[in-house]
């Protein structure tokens, strides 16, 4: 018997989702075909180079420390990316490595990120990639960092 319900709801659950699909209206079919084109073109301006070696335009987080992941950026909100420059806001989550960085908890601060210094990326020179962020914390900050920190990134 409780198999059957599970089953009935399924069904009707799929069977709506085809119902909404079939009577949606052209213009979101459009804007759903029109977004899917635009991440499929590739990056035409600048990229962030990530821990694997991907060019990523705007992501949403970034790793920072890639050999062991104790400082993330987290919800980046873009509000430029341009040919020369590019900015969010954001929180870097830092490990405090008390006692040390396994047992360590993580802490949230709001960061201003920059990037700046667009080059053409060895590894596609036909592609250009940031080489330097800058981070610039609020109000709180990891103890022992400075209310600005540039890193050069990676090529």
């Amino acid at each position: 018997m409780r198999g059957q319900v599970i089953s009935t709801a399924v069904a009707l659950c799929f069977a709506a989702s085809l119902t909404a699909a079939a009577t949606a209206p052209p213009s979101a079919a459009r804007a759903a075909s029109v977004a899917a084109a635009q991440a499929a073109r590739p990056a035409t301006g600048p990229v962030l180079v990530d821990c694997f070696w991907h060019a990523r335009v705007r992501p949403a987080d970034f790793m920072l420390a890639c050999g062991d992941g104790n400082s993330r950026l987290a919800s980046l909100r873009w509000t430029t990316w341009g040919r020369n420059a590019a900015k969010a806001q954001g929180v870097n989550w830092v490990n405090d490595c008390k006692p040390y960085c396994a047992a360590g908890r993580f802490h949230a601060y709001p960061v201003v990120v920059r990037l700046d210094h667009a080059q053409p990326w060895k590894k596609h020179p036909r592609l250009r990639h940031y080489t330097r962020m800058t981070l610039v914390y609020d109000t709180d900050r990891p103890r022992s960092f400075p209310r600005t920190v540039v890193y050069p990134l990676w090529d």
